[in-house]
């Protein structure tokens, strides 16, 4: 596993519509799949690095901080 999230496509009219399931309030729109998928990630993306921030503001001062990497 490394860094993939499964993409939930469906189609509702011309337009595509995406969401993941693993990163809650991620969704993507596009007239196109592709588009519609860039979209999702744009937002995972987004959704993620916003939580890093707001996580790490709660740190102690004194905790250590380490970088862990899965997959």
């Amino acid at each position: 596993m490394r860094n993939e999230f499964t993409a939930i496509v469906e189609r509702d009219g011309e337009w595509f519509i995406a969401y993941c399931a693993e990163v809650p309030g991620a969704n993507g729109q596009g007239r196109t799949r592709e588009e519609c998928l860039s979209s999702l990630r744009e937002a995972i993306s987004l959704i993620l690095a916003y939580r890093r921030e707001e996580s790490l503001r709660a740190v102690p001062p004194g905790a250590e901080q380490e970088l862990v990497t899965v997959g």
